[in-house]
């Protein structure tokens, strides 16, 4: 250790540094890439092409030409996935999957929404035709 100086040190830490933020940035333009929908395949497959046989400057042209817009394609599928986690979560609690507890808003069991399909029909809120239909998509 005594041969290696402390500049080089951290001289070469920060080569480290840069080295791992451009893989970040080239494996976050190709993403972006993939991710676009406004692209045709030939288009994407030229990008995908230059930024990987051409890397600085593609990334740099990719960066200029589109950049603008990966921020709303970031946007878009966080938006699709927060949407996909609450559907999954409205469905389970409509499954009523809350094993441990005693009714905290797991859902109400099927037989509660059997009661209250009768009492819906027999206040005359829902007709004898709407009632079988809901109790037959309740038992499926």
């Amino acid at each position: 250790m005594d041969d290696y100086p402390l500049l080089n040190i951290f001289w070469t830490m920060l080569e480290l540094f840069v080295f791992i933020l451009w893989f970040f940035l080239l494996f976050k333009i190709i993403t972006d890439i993939f991710r676009s929908k406004d692209m045709g395949g030939w288009g994407k497959a030229g990008w995908t092409i230059f930024v990987i046989l051409l890397p600085l400057i593609g990334v740099l042209v990719y960066l200029i030409a589109r950049g603008g817009s990966m921020a709303q394609r970031d946007l878009e599928q966080a938006q699709r996935t927060d949407e996909a986690f609450q559907a999954y979560i409205r469905r389970a609690a409509a499954d009523g999957g809350g094993g441990s507890g005693g009714g905290g808003g797991a859902g109400p069991s099927h037989a509660d929404q059997l009661a209250k399909l009768a009492d819906l029909k027999t206040t005359g809120a829902i007709s004898e035709e709407e009632f079988q239909k809901a109790k037959a998509k309740l038992l499926a």
